[in-house]
């Protein structure tokens, strides 16, 4: 009987997700004797990545401790902002109630992840969550009332005009008030790195604040809003100081370059 070949071997570990644990240890089982260098790469290859799986549901199961604190309510609701430090452009407020099994790996704070990775989570999210919301306050109202009152304003909203009504809140690191906003709330700092409620919301939020910049970018060229977000890169600012600012910058964040 002809030996298989590796090409066939590779193909069989392919064809199964890496989330079936048993059928990828039981292909490592069946081929560790095969001493052909093509067979024993593959073999260690697909152990760390097992190992690199499991690592990863360990990580994410430590970022739901929170969520497991509130277990005995329904609907656990994440809150977190994307746009706070930016010179122009809105801040945006995510609002997600992930299901209690939800599966998501790779969740995390949404800066720490790559933009490809984000879009990737967040279409997952998306595709999974119970609820989600986002909700943008504008530099003028950011102007006006400041740039935390912004954030919570946005935070509530989002809150409010979530489709399910959340019974718990973990918020990153802010406390909110108002009509509609559940009693239960925790703030966490760094959230967004220890909550995967709220790291989904930094996630969503994240990713719709880029793409709207993204389409500023088109109106006003001059900024680099596609690349900096609104952010005070020395590009932008020497941009502020050629041009003066556009309609979507926050003037009292400028103050100190025109």
């Amino acid at each position: 009987m002809a030996q298989e070949k590796i090409s066939e071997i590779k193909n069989r570990f392919i064809n199964i997700d890496i989330s079936n644990a048993d059928e990828i240890n039981a292909l490592i089982k069946e081929y560790s004797e095969d001493d052909r260098t093509g067979v024993i790469k593959l073999v260690n290859s697909y152990k760390k990545k097992l190992k690199a799986y499991e690592d990863e549901k360990a990580r994410i199961y430590a970022m739901e401790a929170y969520e497991r604190k509130y277990s005995d309510y329904d609907y656990i609701c994440g809150i977190d902002e994307v746009g706070r430090g930016p010179l122009a452009g809105p801040v945006c407020a995510g609002a997600v109630i992930l299901p209690k099994n939800h599966g998501i790996l790779y969740l995390n704070d949404s800066k720490q992840l790559s933009q490809k990775k984000r879009e990737e989570l967040y279409d997952e999210i998306l595709k999974k969550a119970v609820a989600v919301k986002t909700v943008f306050v504008n530099h003028e109202v950011i102007d006006e009332i400041n740039i935390l009152n912004a954030t919570k304003k946005a935070m509530v909203q989002a809150v409010n005009e979530i489709k399910v009504k959340p019974d718990v809140l973990l918020i990153d690191a802010l406390e909110l008030e108002g009509d509609g906003v559940p009693k239960v709330q925790e703030g966490i700092v760094k959230g967004d790195a220890k909550s995967v409620s709220i790291a989904a919301a930094s996630i969503v939020a994240k990713v719709e604040r880029d793409r709207l910049m993204e389409e500023m970018d088109k109106l006003y060229p001059e900024y680099g809003f596609a690349s900096n977000k609104g952010y005070g890169s020395g590009e932008h600012i020497e941009a502020i100081k050629k041009y003066g600012p556009c309609p979507i910058h926050r003037m009292t964040f400028i103050k100190n370059f025109i």
